[in-house]
């Protein structure tokens, strides 16, 4: 489904039109119906004469009032789709044939005709990018069926949900994305219970969308499910468990659990072996090398990298871009490792690969894998260098749909380039537009928000924006807070950078109470062997005595200690510039 990651070998997404609801039971998400008919129909009469433009049917047309002619219309739309002559005709009929099935819905009854070409319509819509007609199309669309009247009723509500998430992922709405998704799988429970294997792959398919919005938790609490529901329904090293197990992993690695996500893959690996997929065998080989080298169990990481080379090499070619991610892969161990001439020499072999991509070859893949080298290069201290590869990777990002989240990342990573290299100004510009996107996208809850807005902070400081820069820690610090806790780094760091702009406004008092805060955090609960304790305290110990007092022992909560409203002027002395956290 859109916005979801697909299989490197998956074929590209097309357009597909639903048949008429039948007595199956509710199907699920990723598995659309063909057209049943690739030949076109015969020409209508009336299609020599003069059409109304396509998004504006004549309401006033009395033909629509044929109960027979929606059904027509709507076949139309799907031989048009199915000739391949576009999108746009078989848009004029899918209108047309909607208008029709609601003029001719009988009042009191749920017309699942209805249902089906606003379905149909809303996926012509999103074929032409137009993601926002989309929305109340298919708003409408999940209003008509009644799902207490069986399994029908319950498909179309089902579809329609699915759908509308799916449209929302591609608008960037990951919060209203999801939430259409878990009431498709709750419609899907209701009608075939909580164990059905089709329930399942909505749990995974759900469960992909939780990891793509960083909400771990509850993806891991949907892949046991998952898990479970494939246990009593297939064979013992299935390919739906390898691919559960593969998407448990990933959840496992993004919360620390590096030795459950490699037993997981172990799995997932065996599986794939049983099953003769080699190639998918060889990703999996990345992964498991990847977590060897968060165990900093290095030999053994070149290993899982190697084998999986050898297998892409020889099966899609020297310069297949899955040859270039292990490349990156290797570059990234290497340079980790400190072998800088073998990690640069990998770059470089990566970057050739990406200039000249094979046949099928997407952007964003090449984006990725742009994304991954100019990490490296900012670690060698080349930011010119990434920031020329962030900023290619953002033009290839720029015109797809579905990519905001993406694109507000790179424009955060730019930003920290432009900061290192003193442009100040840019830096702040790419912060402020990668904040609204994220914002946009549902994601200002996340700690990747919270780290992206001190750093947008940090850049006001420099330019002399103490205010703006005030009001930006002070939302961070209240996302981390509760996202990450008190003692978490860059919590921590936020605090710090909140103290030193308190300072520099002339709220010394504010300032204090901040830095005994983390003083008393550090001493209880951290440890004072960490040198920012000295710093930190020798910054309070200047604080008091401008102050003309002693350090208070007994620090106050935070929770009442900011004044949203103070406008005071800053000063240019008592500010501090902090390293980023990223």
């Amino acid at each position: 489904m859109p916005g979801l990651k697909s299989p490197p070998d998956a074929p590209p997404l097309r357009i597909t039109v639903s048949e008429p609801p039948s007595h199956n039971p509710v199907r699920t998400p990723n598995k659309r119906i063909p057209s049943p008919s690739p030949s076109r129909s015969k020409a209508s009469p009336a299609r020599s004469a003069k059409k109304p433009p396509p998004d504006s049917p004549n309401p006033d047309d009395s033909s629509l009032d044929n109960p027979d002619l929606g059904p027509f219309l709507l076949k139309l739309a799907r031989d048009t789709i199915a000739s391949g002559e576009g999108p746009t005709k078989a848009l004029d009929y899918a209108i047309r044939a909607a208008k029709s099935f609601e003029r001719c819905a009988v009042e009191g009854e749920p017309s699942l005709d209805l249902a089906m070409s606003l379905h149909v319509l809303a996926a012509i819509y999103c074929s032409l990018g137009r993601f926002d007609e989309a929305v109340p199309v298919l708003e409408q669309a999940i209003q008509v069926p009644d799902v207490e009247r069986g399994p029908d009723h319950a498909l179309a509500a089902f579809s329609g949900h699915m759908q509308l998430g799916d449209t929302y992922s591609m608008l960037g709405q990951a919060e209203k994305s999801i939430g259409c998704y878990e009431q498709g799988l709750k419609i899907q429970i209701q009608a075939l219970g909580e164990t059905d294997a089709r329930v399942g792959e909505t749990c995974r398919y759900l469960a992909e969308a939780h990891v793509q919005a960083m909400q771990f938790d509850k993806a891991e609490e949907l892949c046991k499910k998952t898990l479970e529901i494939h246990h009593a329904h297939s064979e013992p090293a299935s390919p739906e468990e390898a691919a559960d197990r593969r998407l448990m992993a990933l959840v496992c690695e993004a919360k620390g659990d590096y030795e459950v996500a490699l037993e997981h893959l172990v799995l997932a690996s065996m599986a794939m072996i049983a099953n003769g997929q080699e190639n998918e065998v060889a990703s999996i080989d990345v992964s498991i090398g990847n977590i060897y080298m968060s165990l900093c169990r290095f030999d053994e990481a070149v290993f899982s990298y190697q084998k999986a080379l050898t297998v892409f090499k020889s099966s899609k070619g020297d310069n297949h871009p899955s040859v270039a991610s292990v490349f990156v892969r290797l570059a990234d161990l290497y340079h980790r490792t400190g072998k800088l001439r073998e990690s640069k020499s990998y770059c470089e072999n990566a970057l050739r690969i990406f200039a000249k991509p094979v046949p099928g070859t997407t952007a964003e893949e090449i984006a990725g894998g742009l994304t991954e080298i100019s990490a490296i290069y900012e670690s060698v201290d080349e930011p010119e260098e990434a920031l020329k590869l962030l900023q290619k990777a953002m033009k290839l990002l720029e015109d797809k749909p579905g990519q905001q989240s993406t694109i507000a990342g790179i424009e955060a990573r730019i930003g920290v380039m432009f900061y290192i290299l003193g442009r100040y100004d840019e830096s702040r510009n790419s912060f402020e537009s990668a904040v609204t996107k994220l914002r946009a996208s549902g994601e200002r809850k996340s700690a990747f928000f919270g780290v992206v807005l001190n750093q947008m902070g940090l850049a006001c400081v420099q330019l002399f924006k103490i205010d703006e820069a005030a009001e930006l820690f002070e939302e961070a610090r209240a996302i981390l807070e509760q996202e990450c806790g008190p003692c978490h780094q860059d919590t921590l760091g936020v605090y710090s950078n909140l103290a030193a702009t308190y300072d520099a406004m002339g709220r010394v008092e504010d300032a204090i109470e901040i830095l005994e805060y983390v003083l008393k955090l550090r001493e209880e609960k951290l440890g004072i062997a960490n040198p920012d304790f000295e710093d930190e305290k020798n910054r309070l110990a200047e604080l008091l005595k401008e102050a003309g007092r002693s350090r208070n022992r007994k620090a106050k909560s935070l929770e009442n200690l900011i004044d949203p409203n103070s406008k005071r002027t800053a000063k240019k002395e008592g500010t501090k510039k902090w390293g980023f956290r990223i």
